[in-house]
């Protein structure tokens, strides 16, 4: 029976930073995926994901932000390839709205560069959007985008050069605590450890059913539509954005333009249909009806997007009652770490939340404040 320091379960955003965090430390680790890195059954795919300083959902992200860019940037310096794209982003709505009202809030209270636009200076500027003339959009000069499997990649690559074992195709069936260790049992036999992180995102309640009524798996749509290159109000014109309207809330990465002479912008509904489905079963082909989901929007507020759909893929989100993250020890188990940063905004804190999962499973604590995502909230 192998033994590890620490095991990880799940190599998605989450897990394979934690596993670069915990072999640069020294540490003898293994993390197990249950299909390939990188992969599109989960939450971690889908080519971008968004980061942003002022954060809408509540301030007390932004020192952890701070502290992911930091990361970031010395990840791209290892591995020698650029992940982080600085394009700005643009967090429309009507003023009271939740985004523009908590950005504004975050931005306000930690010093954050950023600027706010009534709509018809928005429109002037870039031209694509079309929005009513009371919304505002306040501009961030740091956001933008992450290439997200490269990024897990990186993580990968790092921690296997500094020791780590990767095991993929292999299936974590159960996690049993004992004192002073943990038994993992997997598809493939049985490992020991002096502790484990569970970073499986929407399997972590297969694999903990004690969280049934905490996680709720969501199905979710992302769609990538044709834009005209060179057209002055191309997506190659556009910043990342968030625009919350009568829609609901709809955000869109922009592509760089592409050899095909056209240029492509992803756009999804944030909380598509807020519909649970079990990981193993759900439908991953994209319907009529969820493209007519996200491009109500884009017919009112961008329309030169609303041409053709190139590509759609679903993904998923695990959320916690509050949308917050839940980062926490397993209840009477301190050498197990339960990690499910997600709610459909964790990709961007993937390596800050990488060393605070090295710190909880080689420490039992961190210098991060995590207050916000202990289990205890729920009772």
């Amino acid at each position: 029976m192998a033994h590890f320091d620490v095991v990880v379960c799940g190599l998605g955003a989450m897990g394979s930073a934690a596993l670069h965090h915990l072999a640069r430390r020294g540490k003898r680790v293994l993390g197990l995926e249950r299909y390939t890195p990188g992969h599109d059954r989960g939450s971690s795919h889908g080519s971008t994901r968004i980061i942003r300083l002022g954060y809408f959902e509540h301030p007390s992200y932004v020192p952890l932000l701070r502290r992911a860019y930091t990361l970031w940037r010395e990840l791209e310096t290892a591995v020698g390839r650029r992940l982080l794209h600085v394009t700005g982003i643009a967090e429309i709505g009507p003023p009271a709205g939740p985004l523009v009202r908590g950005t504004l809030a975050s931005a306000r209270l930690h010093d954050l560069r950023h600027e706010v636009l009534l709509a018809p200076e928005l429109m002037r500027r870039f031209p694509a959007f079309r929005v009513p003339q009371d919304y505002v959009a306040v501009l961030q000069p740091d956001g933008g985008f992450l290439e997200a499997e490269p990024s897990i990649a990186a993580h990968l690559a790092l921690a296997s050069a500094a020791g780590a074992r990767i095991r993929s195709g292999e299936t974590v069936r159960a996690i049993e605590p004992r004192v002073g260790r943990v038994r993992v049992i997997t598809d493939r036999g049985t490992v020991e450890a002096g502790a484990a992180i569970v970073a499986a995102g929407a399997w972590t309640k297969s694999l903990l059913p004690e969280f049934g009524s905490t996680l709720r798996v969501t199905r979710e749509v992302m769609g990538w539509f044709a834009m005209p290159d060179g057209d002055p109000s191309s997506a190659g014109q556009l910043p990342v954005f968030i625009i919350e309207s009568r829609h609901g809330m709809h955000y869109g990465i922009p592509s760089p333009p592409g050899a095909s002479g056209s240029t492509e912008i992803k756009v999804a509904k944030h909380h598509h249909r807020n519909e649970t489905v079990d990981p193993d079963s759900y439908d991953r082909t994209v319907s009529a009806e969820d493209e007519a989901l996200i491009r109500a929007a884009i017919a009112d507020h961008l329309p030169m997007a609303n041409g053709e759909l190139t590509a759609a893929k679903t993904c998923l989100y695990t959320m916690t009652p509050d949308g917050d993250f839940l980062i926490d020890h397993l209840p009477g188990a301190p050498n197990v770490v339960v990690a499910s940063p997600c709610s459909g905004h964790g990709f961007k804190f993937a390596p800050v939340i990488g060393e605070v999962l090295a710190d909880l499973a080689t420490t039992g604590t961190t210098a991060h404040d995590i207050g916000r995502f202990s289990l205890r909230r729920f009772g």
